[in-house]
């Protein structure tokens, strides 16, 4: 997935490759550069975004050289209500919060209490995957960089929408988790390899992930408004969140309120809650490789150069284009953050996305420059206005970025449709009907990672509860031959189609696939195989 298609769970931005180790600029440079600024610009540029893209509210953090960070909010947390975006609004920072992670283990590394190329069984002794290969020899910097084998969000319906389960259960579910393509032989972006990575940090440090975190990195940062998972949110001050929920799909048609889907699981890989004033403390350290602005070290230079050295090779392309000119010409991903080159600069960066808020961080280590951008919907310019400012900070003449997603979004979306009509739409019911009666597809199914369905006669129909995911409860259509789909509440995510076995006459399993051509990976209802348990 591209930069300017930004997915709910904001895991797939283009990166690319960049050498470790390049120095920050000299002081001479850093003046030309803090000249170059002009807030007025960011007001316009943001200005523009929030109209044409009908953006609620957004914040901005700009880091340069020789200067205090520049922290801005614009527009309402939430439509229809009071309250501003301002510099200590906080947003669900998602993926971003991966960094953290990788800052964490790279402390533990420091004191010697795990290494990074130590395999992941050494200290979680029950840790198994799909492979056996993967098994035995997966290591702990290998946790962080998305060459495991896993298909494409492996899992993350153990994580989204939200349930009661702990990170602990998945290490229950992985042994069952797909495998896409041999172990290390290419990337696949995952979620579930960062929730081990937390519950490895608390078995070494004695202390959970939000514990640990808590304590090493956002208290000595001074990260006053950040807090390590949505519950632990305080106060009103918070970015409200935002989809379009059709029709005809999720991401399509009008502006609505949604309500947060993630629940304790996420932590490790995407549950920190900050402020923009919050972030740009967190990327000016990592500017400064670890070193705190007033004296002494969160981390080494070493761990620095680790957490962005690449690992994993994401794609690559011919470069830059006319209508796309940030486009990398080697894309990777390191320790938490993906590298790329970015106008003949490497560019170290990452998304987030949630159910209704998606944001971004970005740095260009040589110049000393880091942009965030937060935004309080789940549609995916943020990424385009990140580079509009960056291009600005780097004196690049204008480019129209809104303009440029506008017809890169309206394309894809374009070719999803088209494939879907191809198809038969979404809006009429495929040929075919149930060839059994009802009462024979009622029943629980089971799938080894996910856990139970449960199906039931209601009235004139089927409905179907998704047992550890309290708000996938939906009645049932019917949608083919021996298939049916889900109309769960608007907002609590996408629909699925159902597909029962049939086998001698008896419903004997089930699969799965999102309705939407435009479902986000994370609802992964193709990885289900249900087996009738009774």
């Amino acid at each position: 997935m591209s930069e300017m298609r930004i997915d709910r769970r904001g895991a797939l931005g283009l990166a690319a490759m960049g050498a470790a180790g390049l120095a920050l600029p000299g002081a001479g440079r850093a003046q030309a550069a803090t000249s170059r600024f002009d807030p007025a610009y960011v007001d316009g540029v943001v200005a523009t975004f929030m109209r044409r893209f009908e953006i609620p509210g957004v914040g901005i953090a700009v880091i340069r050289p020789g200067a205090e960070p520049w922290l801005k909010g614009y527009g309402v947390r939430t439509v229809g209500q009071p309250g501003a975006i301002d510099a200590h609004t906080r947003f669900a920072i998602a993926s971003n919060s991966k960094s953290f992670t990788a800052a964490a283990l790279a402390l533990l590394v420091e004191e010697k209490k795990l290494g990074w190329d130590d395999p992941v069984r050494k200290h979680i002794p029950e840790f198994r995957m799909k492979d056996p290969l993967a098994t035995e020899n997966l290591t702990v910097r290998e946790l962080l960089v998305h060459n495991s084998g896993l298909a494409l969000g492996a899992g993350d319906l153990m994580q989204f929408p939200a349930s009661d389960r702990p990170a602990s259960d998945i290490l229950k579910g992985l042994p069952y988790f797909p495998f896409a393509r041999g172990f290390r032989t290419g990337y696949a972006y995952d979620n579930a390899l960062y929730v081990v990575a937390g519950l490895l940090i608390e078995r070494v440090s004695g202390q959970s992930w939000d514990r640990f975190v808590e304590a090493r990195l956002l208290k000595p940062l001074g990260m006053a408004d950040a807090v390590p998972a949505l519950r632990f949110l305080k106060d009103a001050n918070v970015a409200g969140r935002h989809a379009r929920l059709g029709p005809p799909v999720r991401g399509q048609g009008k502006l609505a309120r949604v309500a947060p889907d993630e629940g304790p699981m996420t932590d490790a890989a995407g549950g920190i809650n900050a402020s923009v004033t919050d972030i740009a403390k967190w990327l000016r350290v990592q500017l400064a490789k670890g070193a705190l602005p007033g004296g002494g070290r969160l981390w080494s230079e070493a761990s620095a150069a680790e957490m962005w050295k690449p690992v994993t090779i994401v794609g690559s392309s011919d470069g830059p284009s006319a209508d796309w000119p940030s486009r990398g010409v080697t894309s990777t991903y390191a320790l938490g953050w993906f590298v790329q080159d970015y106008r003949g600069e490497r560019l170290v960066h990452h998304s987030g996305g949630l159910s209704g808020q998606i944001t971004q961080t970005a740095m260009l280590p040589r110049l000393g420059y880091a942009v965030a951008v937060f935004t309080n919907t789940e549609d995916g310019p943020s990424a385009a206005l990140r580079n509009a400012i960056l291009d600005h900070l780097m004196g690049v003449g204008p480019f129209d970025w809104a303009g440029a997603f506008e017809k890169r979004r309206d394309a894809m979306d374009k070719e999803a449709f088209a494939a879907v009509a191809a198809a038969g739409g979404i809006d009429k019911a495929p040929a075919g009907a149930p060839s059994l009666p009802l009462s024979a597809y009622a029943g629980r199914y089971r799938d080894p990672w996910y856990g139970d369905v449960a199906v039931a006669e209601r009235g004139k129909g089927l409905h179907i509860d998704f047992v550890p995911t309290p708000v996938f409860t939906s009645a049932l259509e019917p949608w083919g031959t021996d298939a049916f789909r889900t109309r769960f509440k608007p907002g609590a995510g996408e629909d699925a189609v159902v597909t029962f076995t049939v086998e001698g006459g008896r419903a004997t399993g089930a699969k799965m696939k999102a309705l939407s051509p435009l479902a986000d990976f994370s609802y992964d209802f193709h990885d289900l195989d249900f087996t009738k348990v009774g």
